[in-house]
């Protein structure tokens, strides 16, 4: 569901239920066609345990994202060695999301002049499972998940993707990014012409303190440095509600809408059928 422009105000806080297992999957655009499909890449199929979406990112540098996690050198690292604690996605125990922040329950998003949200509701059970952020053609989708204490769940879920990626036909590069080790997805598409292509999407995943959050860019911040920065400050800019209660890894943290978006929610999109390679629950892709 697609809010319109969101500006800087402050949001109220409030709790959410709705918890149940979600977790991602991926399909990008293919490896061996001949020319990229449609350039905007909101079609990326992607799916998750009990949720999904496509994603994207970036625009012009406009983003309000710059005091929290304000810019990693531009240096290509692996996870290991990037800085989460420095440089963000944070923990609401580290960032004050007073100001400036709209709460979507288990995510806090850092506002930002021309940015578009979009919540993904499971049509089954109507719940929030994924926010999808539009910002000057490229988007950003977000997931958050339960994670264990001693242990991060990105290189296990790094090797699921690529394995339902590949039974899609496509291929998946795994490198260092900005944001720690990503992958970088295709998936077989047609073009708009009728011409064999594909489709892109980066992944990216951040261990946090009990939580793990998923993003997948789409659009031309899949492809290009420059159009990726606005999103990936956004992305930085993010702050996890884990919340006290006991969870199984990977148990999807409840998203919800925000105060003024609830009233006036649309119908959930349609369900996809099940990609997950995560094994659970329905594909949401992106409509519009």
């Amino acid at each position: 569901m697609a809010f319109g422009r969101l500006r800087k105000k402050k949001q109220d806080d409030a709790a959410d239920a709705s918890e149940q297992q979600g977790q991602d999957a991926a399909a990008a655009p293919g490896g061996t066609e001949e020319r990229p499909a449609a350039a905007g890449t909101d079609d990326v199929p992607t799916s998750a345990s009990d949720s999904a979406a496509p994603a994207a990112a970036g625009g012009p540098s406009d983003t309000g994202a710059a005091a929290p996690g304000a810019a990693p050198a531009a240096a290509l690292v692996s996870s290991a060695d990037y800085d989460r604690a420095a440089h963000g996605p944070f923990d609401h125990s580290e960032q004050d999301t007073a100001n400036g922040y709209i709460d979507l329950g288990a995510v806090r998003i850092n506002a930002a002049e021309g940015l578009q949200l979009r919540l993904e509701v499971e049509e089954r059970s109507k719940r929030v499972i994924a926010v999808t952020l539009d910002l000057n053609g490229s988007t950003l989708q977000l997931q958050a998940f339960a994670a264990p204490k001693t242990e991060g769940l990105w290189n296990e879920i790094r090797e699921q993707i690529g394995t339902s990626v590949g039974s899609q036909g496509g291929t998946v590069e795994e490198r260092p990014g900005r944001l720690g080790t990503e992958l970088f997805a295709k998936l077989p598409a047609q073009t708009p012409d009728g011409q064999a292509g594909y489709r892109v999407a980066r992944f990216v995943g951040i261990n946090g303190p009990r939580w793990f959050l998923r993003g997948v860019f789409g659009g031309p911040a899949a492809l290009e440095p420059t159009a990726a920065a606005p999103m990936e400050r956004l992305f930085r800019s993010v702050v996890v509600v884990r919340g006290d209660h006991p969870l199984p890894p990977r148990e999807l943290l409840p998203l919800k809408l925000p105060k003024e978006a609830a009233a006036g929610a649309p119908d959930p999109a349609p369900a996809q059928p099940d990609l997950n390679p995560l094994e659970r629950g329905p594909e949401i892709t992106e409509t519009r």
